[in-house]
């Protein structure tokens, strides 16, 4: 087999096996090869996948649409999405998103959480036993938190309602008591309403 030229800026030259794909197409690797540059022969599995999820023919197409200088980027996001696709056929790539930016919500809410820590501690040691609102903010815009426009309740209103009685019978089974009073707020939640 004679000396090949790369078509692409990707791969070695190859001068005595035929690339990946031509492989396992089991054709001869010409000059021209669409695939030789982005697949190579000592990484079958790479072309194994792209072409059980696309095709060849389809993989062909694609790359050659692609500008020369983005073919490498094309194939190499084919692999990925191929093997993702295998991996998860129902969702794919979008599967593998999904999760990420619910543990980019999750972190979003974590950190809430902890700057809302750090202002209460801030403000306990500041001794005050009420800050006006405009200072509140003021703290919250410092910490990176979420301003808001209502002054902040008295700590009494503050302080949670002492814990019901045990009684012989289960919680669960028990009538929910009627003396809970919704007239005060909190601010505990304050981060996550902004």
């Amino acid at each position: 087999m004679a000396r090949r030229h790369l078509l692409g800026p990707v791969g070695a030259l190859n001068t005595i096996t035929p690339c990946a794909a031509c492989k396992l197409l089991r054709r001869r690797c010409a000059q021209e090869c669409p695939f030789s540059p982005y697949f190579s022969p000592h990484e079958p599995q790479k072309f194994a996948s792209v072409h059980k999820v696309f095709g060849a023919s389809n993989v062909s197409k694609m790359l050659m649409e692609v500008p020369e200088s983005q073919r490498a980027d094309a194939a190499n996001s084919l692999v990925y999405e191929a093997n993702v696709r295998l991996r998860d056929p129902v969702y794919g790539c979008m599967g593998a998103i999904s999760a990420l930016q619910q543990q980019v919500q999750a972190l979003e809410a974590e950190l809430a959480a902890v700057r809302a820590e750090i202002l209460k501690y801030k403000y306990r040691s500041a001794g005050a036993t009420v800050l006006p609102s405009s200072h509140a903010a003021a703290l919250l815009a410092s910490s990176g938190e979420v301003s808001f426009g209502a002054p902040l309740p008295p700590i009494a209103a503050r302080t949670a309602p002492p814990p019901a009685p045990a009684s012989s019978s289960s919680s669960m089974y028990t009538a929910a008591s009627s003396s809970t009073d919704y007239s005060s707020t909190t601010n505990e939640n304050v981060p996550y309403f902004g």
